[in-house]
Formats: C-alpha cells, structure tokens, sequence
C-alpha cells in the first residue's frame, strides 16, 4: 500500500521541486520508502513518477519504487495489493519471465510485458497504478474493479497529472484552488462527494474497472471491468440454491487470499456479524487471527462485552484500545485535518486506525462490504417497499396528491423523514429513486436553500447520474438492485473513500475481502429474496462461515463503532460549531451562511440531526485547510 504522483509536461520541463512535493504530501501513504524518476518523451515531453512506500510484499531494497521493466523499459508505480500474485509469478515463470524480487508490483509488470493490457483483467485484488509504456510512448492508469484504492487525475494544456490523493494535486501548485459545484452539490446531498467528480473544479476519479490512456495528448477512458456483465445475470442456468452452496468455499478463498503479507496482519473485531466472519472463517481454517477492538472507557459507549465473546470464542489473539470520549474529542482536528474530501463519516476509522497502527500492525481486515452483500441494511427492506408505494402513487393526479403531501408534511412535527415523504409523495412521478431518496442528507429543497450557485444545473446533472445508475441496476431484481445502488454510491463514495485516506493517514493498510470479485459476482447472481429469507440478519452469510456466531452477536441491534456527535454538538462541541457556522464564508464554500444557520438552529431545536449542521461545519473547515 503506498501513494504515488506523476506528471506528463507537453513543455518537456517539470517545476523544479514538484516530485519531491508530491513525496511529502504523499509521506504519511507510505513512511518506509519513496522514490522517484524522470522520463524523457519522444516527443520532447516530460514525464516524472513518485512514489511513497509502505512496505507490506516484499520489505527489501528490491521492492523499491517507480520500478523499471529492463526488458521493456517499462516503468511503474503501484498502491494497493495483489493478491494472486503468487499465481500470476509462476505462470509467468513458465512462460520464461524471469524475476529479481518477491514483490507483487514486479509481476504486474512481467504480466503487462506478456499479455499487455488484458493483464489487467487477470488481477486479483485492490490497485490503482501508473505505467509508462516506453514502447508506444504511452502513460496508463488503472484502478480496480470495485474502486477500493482512489486515483485521481487532472487534465490541462500543459498535460496530465495523477496522484493518490486529490490534495497531493492541489499541492502541486499545477492545479487551481477552486471548488467544483457539481461536487460540492453532491456532498449536499448525500454527504459525500460522488464520483467521478471530486470536490476540486478539473479534479476527477478514474472510475474502478477502466483504465485511462494518454499518449500525444490523445486521451481515452475505457472500461475494462463490469461487474454485472461478469455475473453472468441472465444466464440460463442461474441455480440461486447452487450459488448459495458456493459461497462457503468462496468466502473461504477470499479471506486467506487476503492474508498475503510479509508482515503481521491484524483484524478489527467490532463484536458485530462482518468483523465476526472473518474472524470465524479465519479460525476454520487453522490460522489464529490477531484481533483489535475499540474500547469506550465511558460504559454508555461501551460494546467490549460482544467482541469478547467473538475473541473467547475463537482464541484469538485479542488486543482491547482503551480510549476515552475526552480522547476522541481531542483527536478531532486531526481527523478533520487527514479528510481528503469533505465527508461526514470516517472519523471512527480515524481513530481505530491511529491506535491500530500505534499497536505496532501495518495491515488490518474489515468487514466492510458484507451489508452491501448480504443484505445487512434496512434499506433492503425499505426501498423495495417504497418502490412500490411510488408505483401506486403515480397513478394519483398530482393535482391531488401535492397538497396532501404538503399538508401531512406541515402537520407532521417538522423532522428529517418527514421531509424526505413529502419529496416522495410530491413528486412520485419524477422524483429521485426512494433508493437516493433514503439515503439523502439535505433534500432538494433543502439543497435550493444551501446552495449559493446555479441549483437548476446541478440538481438536472445529479438526476442524470442517478438515472444513469438506475439503468445498469435495471436487470436486477428489488432486493439486488439496493444491493448494487449501496455499492457503487454510499460504499463507493463514503466508506471505501473514507476508510483508505483515514487509515493511511497513520500508514494503515485495510483490506476487504468482502468486495473480492468472485464473492460479490456470486452475490449478485443469488435471488435478492433469499438474501432475506430467515430470522437472522444476514443468512446466508451467518450460513457460510463453518462455525456458529453467539446469540448475542447474531441477534443485537445492528450498530457499528460510532461516535456521540448528537450529544458533543449541543455540549462540548458546541462552541466550536457556534463559532463557525454563522461565518460560513460564500466565497470559499458555494453555500449560503443564513441557510446554514437556520440548519443550525433546526438541529438545536431538536428538528433534524446532527449529521446536517456537521456536514456544513466540516465543509467550512476542508476548504480552510485547502483552498
């Protein structure tokens, strides 16, 4: 796992210092190594590459990167982990290749020399890399299916630039200080910017599964990877039962594919269903897992007594981090600090990587999307319900409908849901998904009131990307059609984005072999109702471990580690957030600072939750520290 940065100058010369300040912003990604390089273009451009190293494959000298091909000379920079690469070694090793190093970032490249860019498809694992092919005078950029590892790019006249990190770019002086609205409009609505855009204006995420070619300022983004088509959803011979039957070897498989590592491999142990599989799974198949859990010194917080249970029950090697809500509170200006974008979440995955990291282990597995696979929210009920509820409302006149919607929803004590139904019910015919509706943190009228820019644009353009979402998830049924929507908008965008910049901060690799290809591919092929079936949250998971959960476990209230941010902003927190909400600044953030206030105020007045006024508040701050 590491951070890489590189140039491509059309002027043939790269600003003095700007590979080793890309290094620097980059140090925290990867504290044990950096590197660099310049490359001559044939047609008198530039190219330099950078790279910070955490060393995880591989710890010697011979891992170093940017890595050069002396075959091909061939050159690239690499984050993220492959996890057959074994495999990939010794079908190349047949072939002839011949290898100097027992990295994996070696065999990307021995794979790219042999097969070219179909080498791509035949990785397994989470990458986003950079590879300069000398022969056709080409940069490529490839990021992984699922999207775990970000890359982000930056086009101009001048060239291209590419970095792990959006604020490594703006870093680089290259790229301007200037928030994009359509960005800054999805952070609006959902609390998190959505790619591709990012919340700088020219900033853009290669989408996973494609890869970007640039050559003679000849730009192309192609897609190499669709999980759906994979899935083979309309074959035939679909046998959901026989799918099921699968899914013990495949989880299986995913989880010791996923301990690959030359270092100590730890798990974080929350107590609930996720971090409980792979810990059971790891157990049944011989191997101790090293188990980390969160302790809350304050008792109301407090949930050491499940992952206790899940330790004793599996003889893990078990680790407890005691923290106090005082220490929370005060690590929150780093954590503010360590946001690559704004996003209302992340700050517990700050603070469980910062004392992972501390306990001496550079890698951790989660259980991250296990929900997203298995049905484990309350949306996979909810919305297939709500789809169907907006069916019958559209055949309601909306002469008829509106004002009733409208009057329920001002007789209603004023709150976020009742917001959100009168959105629903006023405008069944047109309105967004119920999906984008649930999941939704400032309504549009909310969104018309916040945003300081041209609404009607942005709100048509974040109805295009919801649409656009809506036709690749048409071919799944009610249940699976969530399951792809949680996937590619709240995973994507909050969860994975969030959890690779809040651990690596600390120089934390988190791996998630929930989101392994072959297990979420098998996932998508199984009937959205037997996801459901069953007294248990998650069956069909809970099924496939080989081993029994506790009751306890099995049956608590679905909860993650989460922290009291609806008691610290009206109490401790309070001070800061009078002190800044009231001054938003227009300039800096597109948003107007009364409306702002007046969320504010709803949130004192009990009218909506904390997660709304903290998404301002956090906004404000981002773009202190960076633009």
């Amino acid at each position: 796992m590491c951070g890489i940065f590189g140039a491509l100058s059309q002027s043939g010369d790269l600003p003095p210092g700007l590979l080793e300040q890309a290094c620097h912003s980059l140090a925290h990604r990867g504290p044990d190594d950096h590197g660099k390089a310049e490359i001559s273009v044939r047609d008198a451009s530039r190219l330099g590459l950078a790279h910070t190293r955490l060393s995880i494959i591989d710890l010697s000298p011979l891992g170093h990167q940017p890595m050069h091909d002396p075959h091909t000379g061939n050159c690239i920079v690499f984050n993220g982990e492959i996890y057959n690469f074994l495999d990939l070694r010794a079908e190349l090793e047949s072939a002839g290749n011949l290898f100097s190093s027992r990295s994996d970032t070696e065999v990307i490249l021995a794979a790219y020399r042999t097969w070219g860019e179909a080498a791509i498809s035949r990785l397994r694992g989470m990458f986003a890399f950079a590879l300069w092919d000398a022969q056709r005078q080409m940069l490529l950029l490839a990021r992984d299916p699922m999207g775990i590892k970000p890359l982000y790019y930056y086009r101009s006249g001048e060239g291209l630039l590419f970095a792990s990190e959006v604020r490594t770019l703006l870093q680089s002086g290259l790229v301007p200080r200037k928030l994009d609205a359509g960005g800054l409009f999805s952070y609006l609505a959902f609390g998190s910017v959505y790619e591709p855009a990012t919340i700088v204006e020219g900033v853009f995420a290669v989408p996973p599964g494609h890869v970007v070619t640039y050559a003679k300022q000849d730009f192309q983004l192609r897609r190499y990877s669709n999980l759906l088509d994979a899935a083979n959803l309309h074959s035939p011979s679909q046998d959901g039962k026989a799918i099921v039957r699968t899914l013990p070897a495949l989880l299986r498989d995913s989880v010791l594919s996923h301990l690959v590592s030359d270092v100590p491999i730890g798990v974080f142990l929350s107590g609930g269903i996720d971090s409980s599989a792979v810990v059971a799974v790891m157990s049944q198949a011989g191997r101790r897992p090293t188990t980390f859990s969160l302790v809350f010194r304050e008792e109301e917080f407090n949930e050491a007594a499940h992952s206790r249970q899940i330790a004793e029950r599996f003889k893990t090697d078990h680790h407890e981090i005691l923290v106090s809500q005082n220490d929370a509170l005060a690590a929150l200006p780093e954590a503010l600090a360590a946001m690559d974008q704004p996003t209302i979440d992340g700050i517990n995955t700050w603070l469980v990587a910062a004392k992972t990291r501390g306990a001496g282990i550079k890698v951790a597995l989660t259980g991250l999307g296990a929900d997203e696979m298995f049905a484990g929210y309350s949306n996979f009920r909810r919305v297939p319900r709500m789809e169907r509820a907006a069916n019958h409302l559209r055949k309601v006149p909306g002469t008829i409908r509106r004002p009733i919607a409208t009057a329920l929803a001002r007789a209603a004590k004023s709150s976020d849901r009742n917001r959100k139904f009168s959105a629903f019910a006023s405008d069944a015919e047109d309105s967004i998904h119920p999906y984008f509706l649930a999941r939704t943190l400032f309504t549009a009228t909310e969104r018309e009131r916040l945003f300081a820019g041209d609404f009607q644009t942005q709100n048509g353009q974040l109805g295009t990307m919801e649409r656009n979402s809506l036709e690749e998830a048409a071919r799944l049924d009610s249940i699976n059609r969530v399951s792809y929507l949680e996937s590619i908008c709240y995973m994507r965008n909050t969860l994975l984005r969030d959890s690779d910049f809040m651990s690596m901060s600390h120089g934390l690799e988190l791996r998630v072999p929930f989101l392994d290809c072959a297990l979420v591919e098998a996932c998508f092929r199984i009937p959205g109702k037997m996801k459901l079936q069953g007294k248990s949250p998650k069956a069909l998971l809970l099924k496939s471990l080989g081993a029994d959960l506790p009751p306890e476990v099995v049956h608590r209230p679905k909860r993650g580690f989460t922290l009291p941010f609806e008691r610290w902003l009206r109490a401790e927190m309070r001070p800061m957030i009078d002190a800044t909400i009231p001054h938003i600044s227009r300039e800096l953030t597109n948003i107007d600072s009364q409306a702002a206030v007046e969320v504010w105020e709803r949130f004192l007045g009990g009218k909506t939750s904390w997660s709304r006024p903290w998404s301002l508040f956090v906004l404000q701050k981002w773009c202190e520290q960076n633009l």
